[in-house]
């Protein structure tokens, strides 16, 4: 079977969710690029995402991301994942809205937890209670995250491969962004 991206999926949602890996299988499914802004963001600033941080501060990362973000959105459609604060930037949104898709993969706490609290490169995590943080993090920004275009939600018994095809499935309910051949 064979796919026509028409425009560029974008998946947003907390750290942990399952954007990179499912966005990788997604791409190779529909036979399309995959992206990471954040690994564009480190390419492009020769630095990690937490050295960012820490040299420069959040509102120059936000800054940079949101420039990658749109330069991403130009090129052909494809699937891009993007760090969990990304969409919380109303100019992503638009530009999101504007010329992808967005696709929220919707977690719970304990499942995010589950694959985050062993990672030492989430510099938002670097606190005394990095699991109320994370908690605080999703409660916040849930609502923002709500207004994504598509909604999949992801369990912890589903494959990354079932997870993929799940988003898929979302898309062709939405002709003008996927259709199959």
């Amino acid at each position: 079977m064979s796919w026509r991206l028409k425009k560029t999926v974008v998946l947003v949602g907390m750290m942990g969710a399952g954007k990179t890996a499912v966005g990788t299988q997604l791409a190779r499914q529909l036979g399309v690029r995959f992206l990471d802004s954040d690994e564009e963001i480190v390419k492009a600033a020769n630095m990690t995402i937490a050295e960012i941080f820490e040299r420069d501060g959040e509102a120059f990362f936000r800054h940079k991301e949101a420039q990658v973000i749109s330069r991403l959105l130009r090129a052909s459609p494809g699937i891009l994942s993007t760090g969990g604060g990304a969409f919380l930037q109303e100019a992503n949104r638009a530009a999101i809205h504007a010329q992808g898709i967005s696709v929220w993969l919707k977690a719970d706490l304990e499942l995010l937890w589950a694959r985050v609290r062993h990672k030492t490169t989430r510099p938002l995590l670097r606190t005394a209670d990095p699991k109320g943080t994370l908690a605080a993090l999703a409660a916040a920004r849930e609502p923002v995250y709500a207004q994504a275009d598509l909604t999949v939600v992801s369990r912890p018994q589903v494959t990354v491969e079932a997870m993929a095809e799940t988003v898929a499935e979302a898309l062709l309910t939405r002709p003008d962004v996927l259709e199959r051949r």
